[in-house]
């Protein structure tokens, strides 16, 4: 079954540095390159190398950077008949900076993102019949992140929220239409008012938000691992262990592939440990989308890390419904 992304297309602007500069600093940096990027077109990205039909909804501007970004999700293997090229504005931008560890700050400039509207969640409901799931993050404006939600809850399909760039006060008719929300522990700590820098930390953090209607709280701890609660039961995933390059578009990966493992029929404790790997592997290798593993090296990592598809074996598939 298809995967279908509504979200943001952008242009990342990417620079390198010893460390992250510090307020007021001028630094000199190492390299500059310029990828594909945005969080809904790295997701819907991450999803088709992991060879999983996906549609992309969003729009882009007109001058270069738009057909630059069509034709890079189009060789990626993402339908794009419902991108919008809007003549009005330009495309989005994102401006980053990344440290020897793996860090980053990032500025993003909506652009075309911000004008997302009603017309492209009409767009999209065209799409919904027949799919299995829904990516959003916020990237583009709230209320269209809302009715996108409501117009998947109405045709049952799953509804997988990324809250990034986070907002504490999110509307709180959204959380009941998410299905499987997934900070990070920032994300997570924003949204809940509280440090969330553990496992009890998380897990607290993932009550809360199940509490407000998400039916299935996922957090991201990075190197700590994954926390997950479900009505059913709370579980750990352990993080892989890489040597981390650039952090930028983990976690895309890792909702990509918990979304295209869901799509296949897999458990929801195989999803997280296919969202792991992937956001693991991304952490690998430099840029948003470049870093995104395709399914061979995806299958390779998993398998040499002993977490394959044996895994599901004697589980039974509690995630089937919803």
């Amino acid at each position: 079954m298809a995967v279908i992304v509504f979200g943001s297309i952008n242009k990342d602007l990417v620079a390198t540095a010893p460390r992250l500069p510090m307020a007021g600093e001028t630094l000199l940096g190492r390299d500059f390159f310029s990828v594909p990027g945005g969080k809904g077109a790295n997701q819907a990205v991450a999803v088709a190398r992991l060879k999983v039909p996906v549609h992309m909804v969003g729009r882009v501007g007109t001058h270069s950077f738009g057909a630059e970004l069509l034709q890079n999700l189009q060789l990626a293997g993402v339908q794009t008949e419902n991108v919008f090229v809007d003549e009005t504005v330009s495309s989005g931008v994102a401006i980053i900076t990344v440290d020897d560890a793996g860090e980053n700050q990032i500025i993003v400039i909506p652009g075309a993102n911000g004008l997302v509207n009603q017309e492209d969640v009409e767009r999209l409901s065209q799409l919904l019949p027949g799919a299995k799931s829904l990516l959003l993050q916020l990237e583009i404006p709230i209320f269209t992140v809302v009715a996108a939600a409501k117009a998947a809850k109405d045709a049952g399909v799953m509804v997988i929220l990324d809250p990034a760039p986070v907002q504490s006060n999110l509307p709180n008719e959204l959380f009941p239409l998410v299905d499987i929300i997934t900070p990070n522990e920032v994300e997570a700590a924003q949204l809940v008012g509280f440090p969330v820098n553990s496992r009890e930390s998380a897990t607290k953090a993932a009550v809360q938000l199940r509490d407000r209607g998400v039916k299935n709280a996922i957090i991201k701890l990075g190197v700590q691992g994954v926390i997950c609660a479900t009505a059913e039961e709370t579980f750990f995933t352990p993080a892989f262990t890489v040597s981390a390059v650039d952090t930028v578009a983990a976690g895309d990966a890792f909702n990509g592939a918990l979304a295209a493992a869901l799509a296949e029929g897999h458990s929801l404790h195989q999803a997280v440990i296919w969202g792991a790997a992937a956001g693991a592997l991304a952490a690998t290798r430099p840029g948003a989308q470049t870093s995104l593993p395709d399914r061979i090296m995806f299958k390779k990592f998993l398998e040499e890390r002993g977490r394959g598809e044996e895994e599901e074996r004697g589980r039974t598939r509690k995630f089937s419904k919803f």
